[in-house]
């Protein structure tokens, strides 16, 4: 075929059955490559899918595109041995190429390892907490090393360029100088990094975790590097800096465990039959399956002139089951008082210029 190839070409210039050579030779091997990685990942598909866990699964999927222009550039390598021009085309853009698969492939391989480690950590359970830490350290992890992985690719393939080269080595000699320009203008961008690493390892927050930060309260949907996602109750999204969970107070209810602690308060008249009411708040928090089974309590916490304040704790396994906790006993008592106990209901007493309360007098006259 190349013989035939150059009969052809003999009345173009010198150069043209070289390049067309090469040309060919790389559609060639560029096909093959195509063909022998569809064939590899089909099957690869099929024992993963037959496997029971979906890690296979995951790796598979992630090293699909990379692997893809691996292989081509290694038929390319292959084919360049036999053919000197392709071989020259191969390696003026190596340097660059080259670089860049190896940093696809590492970050691909990351990335996959990650995410099979991120499924096994099932943050479906009630006492999630341990799995949330780690989902949230490697989420942190992957990213900074994804930064660092792709900081390198890109140096590794700037060197590869000679004129971007020299320029590298001549700015040596003021590294220090720039080094100390570029550190004063990107002051915040780097105490923000500093404090993504610091949340990765001190670990104030994690995600899912329910807080309370610039008076709204929410849970900690997303940690990046830079900043923090704070889901709000309402489905709004507060985008916080990292550094602000390291320098500003703010509420973790569930730093140690997810199982918190809630009142009530009810406020009833001062001539009310308290222990009714203690009986049927125990009736009630027993009987509702949102309570955890821990603390169940009842408390007269303050008196003033026209009431009682009555105070009801309860536990449950986490903040959204608590919240909607204490809405179902506080709803079923107002129920019960309104309809078995209203005497109960706070009203207010007028004292008349007799000197008498309006009790006493309907005594008097009786």
């Amino acid at each position: 075929m190349m013989n035939y190839l150059d009969t052809y070409l003999e009345d173009f210039p010198s150069w043209a059955p070289m390049a067309m050579r090469a040309l060919i030779a790389g559609i060639l091997a560029v096909t093959i490559a195509l063909l022998i990685h569809h064939v590899l990942f089909r099957l690869l598909r099929r024992f993963a899918k037959a496997s029971d866990t979906k890690s296979d699964n995951i790796v598979v999927r992630r090293l699909g595109r990379p692997s893809r222009y691996a292989m081509i550039a290694l038929a390319l390598v292959m084919a360049g041995h036999s053919i000197p021009t392709l071989e020259e085309f191969w390696e003026s853009i190596s340097g660059i190429v080259m670089p860049l698969l190896i940093g696809w492939m590492a970050v691909a391989i990351l990335h996959a390892l990650i995410e099979a480690m991120i499924l096994r950590n099932d943050i479906s359970m009630p006492d999630n907490r341990a799995a949330r830490r780690r989902r949230t350290r490697l989420s942190i992890f992957s990213r900074i090393a994804t930064f660092l992985i792709v900081f390198i690719t890109i140096g590794l393939m700037l060197l590869a360029i000679p004129g971007v080269r020299d320029i590298g080595v001549t700015l040596v000699a003021s590294a220090g100088l720039a080094g100390l320009a570029v550190g004063a203008a990107a002051q915040p961008a780097l105490k923000s990094l500093i404090a993504g690493f610091q949340m990765a390892l001190t670990e104030p927050v994690i995600v899912g975790d329910a807080v309370i930060i610039g008076g709204e309260w929410g849970w900690v949907e997303e940690i990046r590097t830079t900043y923090v996602v704070v889901k709000v109750w309402d489905e709004r999204r507060l985008v916080v800096p990292t550094s602000k969970f390291l320098d500003e107070i703010f509420q973790n209810w569930t730093k140690t465990t997810s199982e918190l602690l809630g009142t009530v308060y009810l406020y009833v008249d001062p001539l009310t039959d308290l222990e009714a009411i203690r009986k049927k708040y125990m009736e009630l928090v027993e009987s509702n399956d949102r309570w955890d089974g821990r603390v169940k309590h009842m408390q007269i916490t303050d008196l003033t002139r026209d009431a009682v304040e009555v105070r009801l704790l309860m536990t449950a396994r986490d903040s959204p089951t608590l919240y909607d906790l204490r809405c179902d006993i506080r709803e079923a008592l107002i129920r019960w008082i309104r309809e078995t106990r209203p005497e109960a209901i706070v009203r207010q007493r007028i004292q008349p210029e007799g000197g008498l309360t309006l009790r006493d007098e309907r005594h008097s006259q009786a």
